[in-house]
């Protein structure tokens, strides 16, 4: 009966709420603490063992989602942590208190990273209070459900990019004269940069060019001994779904992937440990997928 138990708790396919979910809906960029059910962040389950022992890491997005659950994870494999955000001050603190409790030093810096002088400022922080930059994740991003070319403005399409793709060019700019070898970028694409909905056709194309951006770094940078990788996560249950998708979608929201459910944030933070420790040394300019069972070929 007990071995049963433990079999249906690592079942794939029922570990977390399946759809269909409560509609809902949140003002943009969304809320942690408003999501129904609450997303799995790792707050119970992710142990460390001390795979990130002594670094210092950026994580754009850290807030909450995939983010926090990234900031969770890198804190309790030993690395101290700066978390980049917009205005979600309360979810940031939050994401810190776990930093903190797992014997490591956060850093919160709100702000909006489509600007150029804020990354820069990023990276003068995570030096000023750590003195080093050994892991940047770039994983903030911004979306917008639209059954229309005519209803995506201009000004939705800039700023998709300018959320998504630009951050990446500056942060990795401005801190390239701190990365030694060794440092890892991990780069957050999606599967969308291979099945691009129509409905998301923006930012289907901004997942797409962090694909290649990471493939032109990774060799921009081999010489240098830093390595960059991507992640490209399926459906994954975070804030960002209720704030920028049509109630009714939100409801059957991962129904269509293979294993019938959307991932929960904790499902990725593995994918990221790995890319940014020492057990990924011969990966650069790879992308681990975490799907779902979405097929991307």
């Amino acid at each position: 009966m007990e071995q049963n138990e433990n079999n249906n708790a690592q079942n794939p396919l029922n570990m977390y709420p399946t759809p269909p979910f409560k509609e809902q809906q949140q003002d943009e960029p969304g809320k942690q603490g408003l999501l129904d059910p609450k997303a799995d962040h790792g707050e119970e389950s992710y142990k460390g063992s001390g795979k990130l022992t002594g670094k210092k890491a950026i994580i754009t997005g850290g807030d909450s989602g995939i983010g926090r659950a990234v900031a969770i994870a890198f804190a309790r494999e030993g690395a101290d942590v700066l978390i980049s955000y917009l205005d979600e001050h309360e979810d940031a603190a939050e994401t810190a208190k776990y930093i903190e409790a797992a014997g490591r030093k956060a850093v919160l810096v709100p702000g909006d990273i489509s600007e150029e002088s804020h990354c820069k400022q990023i990276i003068q922080e995570a030096m000023d209070s750590f003195g080093q930059i050994d892991v940047l994740v770039n994983n903030a991003a911004f979306q917008m459900s639209r059954d229309s070319l005519q209803d995506v403005s201009s000004a939705e399409w800039d700023k998709t990019f300018k959320t998504n793709i630009y951050p990446l060019f500056y942060l990795c700019k401005a801190a390239e004269e701190h990365l030694k070898p060794g440092s890892t970028v991990v780069n957050t694409t999606s599967v969308n940069a291979y099945k691009a909905p129509p409905q998301l056709v923006a930012y289907s194309a901004t997942k797409a060019a962090i694909q290649n951006f990471t493939a032109s770094m990774a060799q921009l940078w081999a010489e240098k001994g830093i390595r960059v990788n991507c992640v490209a996560p399926g459906p994954i249950w975070t804030p960002l779904i209720p704030a920028t998708m049509p109630p009714e979608k939100v409801k059957s929201f991962g129904e269509d992937v293979p294993l019938k459910r959307a991932g929960q944030p904790v499902e990725l933070a593995p994918a990221f440990v790995l890319l940014a420790s020492q057990d990924s040394s011969y990966m650069t300019g790879s992308t681990v997928q975490v799907t779902g069972g979405y097929p991307t070929i």
